[in-house]
């Protein structure tokens, strides 16, 4: 989303994490500096810090990592900020600590397809979907493109 419309991003995080966000690493997918990183204390502060900036609305996403189940009194209460700023907002959550908040529930799996030497083959699926229907997509990534909102593509999937 980021890369398509070239929008600033809010990016949450505690500061306990050790892994970090590489600015060189974001080039082929966005703008790094379109990325403004919080570093936050706890789940708790991080959530609350999404819901003012989704709220605002001067950040059209709000990313934030979670590493706790999300209750659904904190992902309603995001819904309705998101709403309120007409802002996007998404929650990395680990697998099985889901919202039923949540208006849609995405996983990412990368795809090996022995026809094709590139690595960039990847499914996402729609896994909830409180408005619609359940669906999978196949999205490849090329870094050739000089537009980075021209890099994602859906494609056919890999012949089985």
């Amino acid at each position: 989303m980021a890369a398509q419309n070239h929008v600033r991003v809010l990016w949450i995080r505690q500061e306990w994490s050790s892994d970090l966000l590489h600015p060189v690493g974001l080039l082929p997918f966005c703008d790094p500096a379109k990325i403004l990183l919080a570093r936050v204390g706890s789940q708790v502060e991080g959530l609350a810090v999404m819901e003012e900036t989704l709220r605002d609305g001067s950040v059209p996403l709000v990313i934030i990592e979670l590493d706790q189940p999300l209750d659904l009194t904190a992902g309603r209460r995001l819904q309705l900020a998101a709403k309120a700023g007409d802002t996007t907002g998404l929650c990395i959550i680990p697998e099985g600590l889901g919202s039923n908040a949540a208006e849609t529930r995405w996983r990412c799996d990368p795809v090996f397809d022995a026809d094709r030497a590139d690595s960039t083959l990847m499914r996402w699926s729609l896994i909830k979907n409180k408005s619609g229907t359940l669906c999978d997509w196949y999205v490849r990534w090329d870094a050739t493109k000089p537009n980075p909102a021209d890099r994602l593509a859906v494609v056919s999937p890999p012949v089985q």
